[in-house]
């Protein structure tokens, strides 16, 4: 589905990502963590071209996106992006800042785009409060909004950028259920996040991330059970002292795959 090939990104003279390279399959999800200035963020701008790439490729079904001539905003419409800070539009409410990349982008008629946008607000549960406006909702109300909107537009991929780290504590359960849930009816997400439980819950692959670098990779299983690097052992233990792994997620999650 997508493949990131030695890519490299400087800001001046501050080098961020350093001969990154990693493949997305078909329905993965793949999670990204590590400290703060690692690049997580820029490589997620990277792959949806926002930002793109020093050096290095990004092919998106074999279709290398840094080749001359691409067209962008084409590209960007099958890479779905859900940000930390909401980015939804102030002034347009719940239905048209999810209808209005259908109308714009796809070129829907009106009815047909909010029907879909009806659609997708259902499945993340936000379909009470479709005529709100962005002000009139909670955090975690409008990050469910934004998660509507990329997938209305139905994406080969969903790139989430630490989309609970804007919410307060009590919200981000919502919004990892929604993401949860996203994740099994088989999206294919690259996840930036350092909420443990649902990387544990879902992640086919997680990636440590650090200086630029992926240090280390493996399964959640390999993570929580025998990471080989000191320095992954130790932010996983600040991880769990700062977060919480929110095992509730994880425990209601295996009870209904044993269901």
């Amino acid at each position: 589905m997508l493949r990131i090939v030695d890519g490299w990104k400087s800001y001046g003279d501050l080098q961020v990502l350093k001969g990154v390279s990693f493949e997305v399959g078909e329905q993965e999800v793949k999670v990204i963590f590590g400290p703060s200035g690692s690049g997580k963020s820029t490589l997620l701008r990277c792959i949806n071209m926002l930002d793109p790439l020093d050096k290095g490729e990004v092919h998106l079904r074999e279709q290398n996106l840094m080749a001359p001539g691409i067209n962008l905003n084409a590209i960007r419409a099958r890479i779905g992006m859900v940000f930390q800070h909401f980015n939804l539009f102030a002034h347009l409410k719940a239905i048209d800042n999810v209808s209005i990349g259908l109308r714009q982008v796809k070129k829907l008629p009106k009815e047909e785009a909010r029907a879909k946008a009806l659609e997708m607000l259902n499945r993340v549960k936000m379909a009470e409060w479709v005529d709100h406006y962005p002000a009139q909702l909670s955090g975690g109300q409008q990050q469910r909004v934004g998660i509507a909107r990329a997938l209305s537009m139905e994406p080969d991929v969903i790139l989430f950028d630490e989309p609970t780290s804007a919410l307060d504590p009590e919200l981000i359960g919502e919004v990892l259920q929604v993401m949860l849930d996203i994740a099994k009816s088989g999206t294919t997400m690259i996840v930036v996040t350092h909420e443990m439980g649902f990387a544990r819950a879902v992640a086919s692959e997680m990636l440590f991330l650090d200086n630029g670098v992926i240090v280390e990779r493996g399964t959640p299983q390999h993570f929580f059970v025998s990471p080989k690097s000191e320095r992954v052992k130790q932010f996983l233990k600040q991880l769990d002292i700062l977060y919480g792994s929110h095992k509730e997620l994880l425990k209601r999650s295996n009870e209904e795959e044993s269901k």
